[in-house]
């Protein structure tokens, strides 16, 4: 497996403490870093910047979400950071939820899977060169009604750009089977991977006449070791809120992409009652709800042993990247998990 973290640029105590997090993790021999884009910080200016500070690491963003910006316009920021980093730019995309798109941006998240299916093919489009004529039931380019002809970009991709796709739903897994270099996964328990994401993801490889092999399926976690089993206890008691957040109060009222995937996984009724009772305003009692199982499910948290035996789960399920949040209540703290966690993923790669 290859090793990725996410950072936001506006996620450090200052502006300056992600970027040194990027610069010590290529150190470290981290392979991948992703740039999240919520409501904090957009990805592709400090994408940049990473860039200029960096010279093996690869940068992606994770993710740009789909919408916010016209096609031409991801395609024209993905050809620009591939260029300025030297080929080291990887496009992450998503659909995002309700809340992000309407509440913040204005934009109404109607046809998700339509809007992601034709961003693509734009952006691929584009970066192929030559000029832009695409007629589709969410965009048309040149716009119709008008004096308008195609037009192309000025400048040209000098290296190859994955597509990364983060999604969750069964009809976006397949269309990212379909049509995406890799996918960008979150909620993962391996134990039951095969029925709640692969086998959407290769009813879309199928579909397009390719094999998992030809996927590169990167899975994000929060990587934290404890000391011993009464370490562990605390450890995990502290996250149960942070999991009803999600399962409760992640997307709108009526869509929860998180709560969904849990639900798909085994725990259906426990995610509905979290879920129902964070919407009622018992966060407590939600977090209550929360299995020990349901945390270290979806987490590569615990002692150095057991992280190291779930690496190997992770691996033997079909994850090619580990992405991971590595925990911490410092700079240094995060920096030291990051390493230690980057050494057990190349353990675990000597003996496969």
């Amino acid at each position: 497996m290859r090793t990725a973290t996410t950072i936001e640029a506006s996620g450090g105590a200052t502006w300056r403490e992600p970027v040194d997090f990027v610069v010590e993790a290529e150190k470290l021999g981290l392979d991948i870093c992703w740039v999240a884009e919520a409501w904090g910080s957009d990805a592709p200016s400090a994408l940049g910047y990473y860039a200029a500070r960096t010279d093996r690491i690869l940068l992606g963003s994770g993710i740009m979400q789909v919408g916010t910006r016209t096609p031409v316009a991801v395609a024209q920021t993905a050809i620009t950071l591939s260029n300025l980093s030297e080929g080291r730019f990887l496009l992450g995309l998503g659909a995002s939820g309700p809340q992000v798109m309407e509440g913040l941006h204005g934009v109404p998240f109607a046809k998700p899977l339509a809007r992601t299916r034709e961003t693509v093919e734009i952006v691929r489009r584009v970066i192929e060169g030559g000029k832009l004529s695409y007629s589709g039931s969410q965009f048309q380019i040149p716009l119709p009604g008008g004096d308008a002809v195609p037009m192309k970009l000025s400048l040209r991709a000098e290296h190859d750009i994955p597509i990364y796709l983060a999604t969750m739903s069964p009809a976006m897994l397949r269309l990212t089977g379909e049509v995406a270099d890799g996918w960008l996964g979150t909620s993962f328990v391996p134990e039951g991977a095969a029925e709640a994401y692969f086998s959407h993801l290769d009813e879309g490889l199928a579909k397009a006449g390719r094999v998992r092999s030809g996927l590169d399926v990167c899975q994000g976690a929060e990587v934290a070791f404890a000391a011993d089993e009464d370490a562990l206890r605390v450890m995990v008691a502290g996250r149960k809120k942070e999991l009803a957040f999600s399962l409760g109060g992640m997307g709108s009222a009526s869509t929860n992409f998180y709560n969904k995937a849990y639900s798909r996984q085994g725990w259906a009724e426990v995610a509905a009652e979290v879920r129902e009772r964070w919407q009622g305003g018992d966060r407590d009692g939600a977090a209550g709800l929360v299995t020990d199982e349901m945390v270290l499910g979806t987490t590569l948290i615990g002692t150095e042993p057991m992280v190291r035996d779930r690496l190997r789960v992770w691996r033997d399920a079909g994850v090619d990247i580990v992405r991971m949040y590595p925990a911490g209540d410092s700079f240094d703290a995060r920096l030291s998990t990051l390493a230690k966690a980057i050494d057990l993923v190349r353990e675990i790669g000597d003996d496969s």
